[in-house]
């Protein structure tokens, strides 16, 4: 299991959240943190998350609609678990800095209502999903106030195509599996047309022979 497959089983599954996307990432420039320099936890992972979670309730509503959110998850060295930090609602992402529009860039910002933080990507194409998925997620769950996309390159902000080509994916292969069937259930029928008419052909031919028998015993 990788990284953000355990991540979604461990941090969000449990608490009835949907993990949409995730990205490995380190600051551009480091925090100076001092229980770190005293005997603290050490080295660690750093995840940027995004997740969903719906809230069914009973009333005359029905449901309330799903909320998005930004979480922060950690994995310190020697561990193999990961440990949720800081989580924003996706209300309060304000601007989403993708650095350079015209080349591929692992470097990028968030900023929050109360939070800037300066990122870069394990590598500028997971940086390019995790963006498309996060746009996307902007434009389908929040209603107003969505957040400024800023320096990003067009294929990002033009149509979501990984999320267009993973659908066209699931769908061609729906239409393969239903073809395949339908073949199947073609030739099932013809099989099955076969043996009747050879059932049909045996049964004529044994009450001939019985026939034949009949009238040589007369």
């Amino acid at each position: 299991m990788n990284a953000k497959s355990a991540i979604s089983k461990e941090i969000f599954a449990p608490h009835d959240e949907r993990m949409l996307g995730a990205v490995q990432v380190k600051r551009r420039t480091k925090k100076k943190i001092p229980f770190l320099a005293t005997g603290g936890q050490g080295e660690y992972l750093t995840y940027i998350c995004l997740s969903v979670i719906c809230f069914f309730v009973c009333s005359v509503t029905n449901k309330k609609p799903p909320q998005a959110s930004i979480t922060k998850v950690k994995q310190f060295e020697g561990s193999t678990s990961f440990v949720r930090r800081t989580q924003w609602m996706l209300e309060q992402l304000r601007q989403v800095n993708g650095i350079d529009p015209n080349r591929d860039s692992p470097e990028f910002d968030l900023l929050f209502e109360n939070a800037f933080d300066q990122w870069v990507a394990s590598t500028a194409s997971e940086k390019c999903t995790f963006f498309q998925v996060l746009h996307h997620t902007c434009q389908r769950y929040l209603t107003d106030k969505k957040p400024e996309f800023i320096n990003c390159q067009s294929k990002i902000m033009g149509g979501n195509s990984i999320l267009h080509s993973a659908a066209d994916s699931v769908t061609s292969a729906v239409q393969k599996a239903s073809q395949a069937l339908n073949e199947r259930g073609e030739r099932l029928g013809r099989a099955e047309e076969k043996t009747e008419e050879l059932k049909n052909s045996a049964q004529q031919f044994a009450e001939t022979a019985h026939k034949v028998r009949f009238w040589q015993d007369k």
